[in-house]
C-alpha cells in the first residue's frame, strides 16, 4: 500500500492528479517490478498533498467542501489506475467517496480497478508517528468526517453504505481498539473485511519491547491473531514481511 509525499502542496492537493507525481511514479515502479505477483494498492486521499493537512479542499470559510472533494477524488483513481494500481484505498472519509469513484472507475473502462473502502476511519489519537512520518500540514482536527470513537452504530451504518455504493473491501481503522467494529462487520457484510494496525499501535508494542517490558515476536503474533480472530481477512501491518517470515519458517 503505497502512499507519497510531494516536494510542493497546495490548497487543492494538485500533485495527485499528476500523472509523473510522487504517489503514480511509484505505483508505476512497483508494479513494473512486482508485476502481478503482488497487488499494488495505492492511497487515494488529499491529505499528504495538501498544504493545509486536510483529506479534502477547503470552501471559503474553511471547512471541508464534500462534495467539490469528490470530483478530484475521482479523478485521482483514474490517474492512479492508468499507473498501474490494483487497489484505491479510499480513505479520506467524505461522504459518497466510494460511489463517485466506482462511477468514474466504470466510466472509463477501469471496473477491474478494486476499491478498499475505509469505511469505518475513526478520529484516533493512534495516527501520529504516521503524520510525523509524512510531514502532515494539518491545521485542527477531522472530527467532523472521521469517526466518533463512541458511536459504533454510525461506524456500522457508514459501511453499510460504502457496501451499498460498490465498496469490494471494508477497512476497520484502527485496529486494536476497535475489535468490537471489526466483529460487527464481518459479521455484517458479504464483503472481504480489512483491518489497518496503524502506527501508535505498531509504536506502542516497539516502544514496549525496546524496553525490555515483553517479548516483541510473541506480541506481534498475538496481536495479528487477535485481529484475524475478530473477523479481518486482510490484515494492513508494517509487521507483513517480518510475520511473514515467522510464519513461513515455523516461529509462530
Amino acid at each position: 500500500m503505497l502512499f507519497g509525499v510531494p516536494e510542493r502542496r497546495d490548497a487543492d492537493g494538485s500533485e495527485a492528479l499528476n500523472p509523473d507525481g510522487v504517489l503514480s511514479r511509484a505505483v508505476r515502479v512497483a508494479r513494473a517490478e512486482a508485476g502481478d505477483d503482488l497487488v499494488i494498492m495505492a492511497d487515494l486521499c488529499l491529505d499528504e498533498f495538501t498544504d493545509h493537512g486536510h483529506c479534502g479542499v477547503l470552501d471559503l470559510e474553511g471547512h471541508v467542501d464534500n462534495d467539490r472533494t469528490l470530483g478530484i477524488y475521482a479523478s485521482m483513481a483514474g490517474v492512479l489506475a492508468d499507473a498501474g494500481a490494483q487497489v484505491l484505498g479510499t480513505s479520506g472519509m467524505m461522504d459518497g467517496q466510494v460511489r463517485a469513484v466506482r462511477q468514474h472507475l466504470d466510466s472509463i473502462s477501469r471496473s477491474d480497478v478494486l476499491i478498499l473502502a475505509y469505511a469505518a476511519k475513526f478520529a484516533s489519537a493512534f495516527y501520529g508517528p504516521f503524520r510525523n512520518a509524512v510531514d502532515s500540514q494539518l491545521t485542527g482536527d477531522r472530527n467532523t468526517y472521521q469517526q466518533d470513537p463512541a458511536n459504533a452504530k454510525e461506524s456500522l451504518r457508514e459501511i453499510r453504505l460504502d457496501v451499498s455504493e460498490g465498496a469490494d473491501i471494508i477497512m476497520v481503522k484502527p485496529s486494536l481498539s476497535y475489535l468490537d467494529v471489526l466483529q460487527a462487520a464481518s459479521q455484517m457484510v458479504d464483503v472481504p473485511t480489512a483491518a489497518y494496525i496503524v502506527s501508535g499501535e505498531m509504536a506502542m508494542i516497539e516502544s514496549a519491547a525496546a524496553a525490555g517490558f515483553l517479548d516483541r515476536e510473541r506480541a506481534i503474533l498475538e496481536i495479528l491473531t487477535s485481529v484475524r480472530r475478530a473477523g479481518a481477512s486482510v490484515i494492513c501491518t508494517y509487521w507483513a514481511l517480518e510475520a511473514a517470515r515467522l510464519l513461513k519458517d515455523g516461529s509462530a
